[in-house]
């Protein structure tokens, strides 16, 4: 598994233990992308003369390939969309998620920010339903995000 995989597998396992239901919606977004995996890709093909693509490596390089490896483990078959922004866009993520529940594609929503690259790494995971402690919009992520 790389890295970013394992990230938002971690903060999925602290949001969904022993709350998962199957009807759970999975929306993630960072910066990066796949960059981090793509760039130890690209250098296992780089050298002509050291040519070896690595496939274990390979399926890594598209971001919601995370998504993946949480929907195996929770035993999750929901929709699931990870998007890349410049920064948490918190408008689009309180939106998106209301759309999932509103239309009946999902009963809860696993959303958040999962951003690796190098070094520096970045989780803020957080899990939506239709009642909870606090009004899911704009204002309330743009204030959690920013603690």
């Amino acid at each position: 598994m790389d890295n970013l995989s394992k990230l938002a597998f971690l903060g999925a396992e602290l949001m969904l233990k022993d709350k998962a239901a199957s009807n759970t919606a999975l929306l993630l977004s960072n910066r990066s992308s796949s960059l981090d995996t793509d760039v130890k890709y690209q250098q296992s093909i780089a050298d002509k003369a050291d040519y070896f693509p690595s496939p274990a490596v390979f399926v890594y390089t598209l971001p919601n390939i995370c998504l993946g490896e949480i929907s195996i483990r929770h035993q999750l078959k929901s929709e699931n969309s990870f998007f890349i922004f410049d920064a948490f866009n918190p408008a689009f993520m309180a939106h998106y998620a209301h759309l999932l529940m509103a239309t009946g594609k999902a009963e809860t929503v696993l959303c958040g920010w999962t951003e690796l690259m190098d070094e520096h790494y970045e989780a803020f995971v957080y899990l939506v339903g239709k009642e909870g402690a606090m009004a899911h919009n704009e204002q309330n992520l743009a204030t959690l995000y920013n603690k």
